[in-house]
């Protein structure tokens, strides 16, 4: 099962590194205002970190073999009998929300960041 949940980590951390990219990308482009932009990045990450969440709550009832996980899986390594999906589901939701609970840190590090710069221009 340790093959499952490294193939898992690699997967779906693959996609929320994309997202990230992207949001880094928002962010820079909102370079000219320092605080704006971490407030953007925050909003964005929020939205990434509540995706994750749905995607872990539907886990359950979507069909396991139409997940990237489950194709990058080599046959051997694949679940066959009932218990052992259910073992790749519960690995899934653990991943997912795994994921989504760093999303949201970085998203609530973002937000005091440019709450402090937005405190520091109105003192100055």
């Amino acid at each position: 099962m340790e093959k499952i949940r490294n193939t898992a980590y690699v997967c779906i951390g693959r996609a929320v590194m994309f997202g990230a990219l992207a949001i880094m990308l928002v962010m820079l482009s909102l370079s000219f205002d320092p605080a704006l932009a971490l407030f953007a990045g925050a909003l964005l990450t929020l939205i990434m970190a509540q995706v994750l969440i749905l995607k872990a709550f539907f886990v359950p009832w979507q069909n396991p073999k139409h997940t990237e996980v489950w194709t990058c899986l080599d046959a051997p390594s694949q679940p066959a009998d009932t218990r052992s999906l259910a073992i790749f589901i519960t690995i899934l939701r653990d991943v997912y929300s795994t994921f989504a609970r760093n999303s949201f840190t970085v998203a609530c590090c973002f937000f005091a960041m440019s709450l402090a710069l937005r405190a520091v221009r109105l003192v100055s």
